[in-house]
């Protein structure tokens, strides 16, 4: 598996990946870059905590559940249904999306952002809930 999210090719251990998480953490995510092409990044990132309304301005978002269970909604909180392991999670740039309650832990995705996503990119619906720094922050394995 290399290091280097910019490699030509690479394997990645999800389940291993996900495994070397730490328990807890400051920001409300962790992540890890598995590549980070300008077309596309792809991250492995742990929840530690419910997640306020927020978007991305210049990424669509893929995310497969890899562990855990909580409640997710995208455009408008009538909209939340729980999520488990297993399924896909699908939104355009520009849709409001949370992450109101986690019910099992470790919550893990597999997040595959078209075209990559910069990190900074977080909007929050309610400037108040946070800044790019406090959602997320890099974990290096």
């Amino acid at each position: 598996m290399p290091d280097d999210p910019t490699a030509s090719h690479g394997r990645f251990d999800i389940m291993a990946i996900a495994g070397s998480f730490p328990e807890s953490a400051d920001t409300l995510l962790l992540d890890r870059y598995l590549t980070n092409e300008a077309a596309a990044s792809a991250r492995v990132f742990r929840v530690y905590r419910p997640t306020p309304p927020h978007y991305h301005a210049t990424c669509d978002e893929y995310l497969y559940v890899v562990s855990g269970r909580g409640t997710f909604w995208m455009e408008s909180a009538d909209t939340q249904e729980e999520f488990r392991p297993g399924q896909l999670l699908f939104f355009r740039r520009g849709t409001v999306h949370a992450i109101p309650d986690l019910l099992e832990g470790p919550v893990v995705f597999l997040s595959v952002d078209t075209p990559r996503r910069d990190p900074k990119d977080i909007i929050f619906v309610n400037p108040a809930d946070g800044t790019p720094e406090s959602f997320i922050s890099q974990h290096e394995a």
